[in-house]
């Protein structure tokens, strides 16, 4: 039988214990998958209409959006993406087809702040970005020729 010292003893080692840190590299999105459907043409203009129909946010200053359909329509049109293996997500336009997302290759890797949150953002051009969401500290490694070879977009989260 371990004492109730000895079980303390044996927690308090393994928290000590330094954690490694990893290596992330930026995703391959032809092995990405969409996770959310699109939204239809008729819920579109229903949250249009809703949404900018609603004198709370031309009261707010919020119209932005509600001047145009089409602009309400490219912001509102998009389906959650994520990485094969999840950590990386990004929400893509609906109006873009899937092969194209798939066959985008990374151009650049940066991180940024939000919060306590940090953002490891890969930029595929065009505007597609999947980002990894953290609370790790992390930093660039190797971004030199990362337009040129996935490999190279790499950061180091402790």
């Amino acid at each position: 039988m371990i004492s109730p010292h000895a079980r303390i003893a044996v927690c308090l080692a393994a928290l000590a214990q330094p954690v490694a840190a990893a290596n992330v590299t930026c995703p391959d999105l032809a092995t990405a998958v969409q996770v959310a459907a699109c939204p239809a043409e008729e819920e579109l203009r229903y949250t249009f209409n809703g949404y900018c129909g609603s004198d709370a946010q031309a009261y707010k200053g919020e119209t932005g959006v509600c001047t145009d359909y089409q602009d309400y329509r490219r912001l509102k049109n998009v389906a959650l993406w994520e990485s094969a293996d999840g950590a990386f997500s990004a929400y893509v336009s609906c109006d873009r087809p899937p092969a194209e997302v798939k066959a985008a290759r990374v151009s650049s890797l940066r991180i940024a702040r939000q919060g306590k949150m940090n953002l490891l953002v890969c930029s595929y051009g065009e505007g597609l970005s999947f980002t990894l969401r953290t609370r790790a500290e992390c930093r660039l490694d190797l971004i030199e020729g990362c337009a040129n070879d996935a490999a190279a977009c790499r950061a180091t989260c402790d």
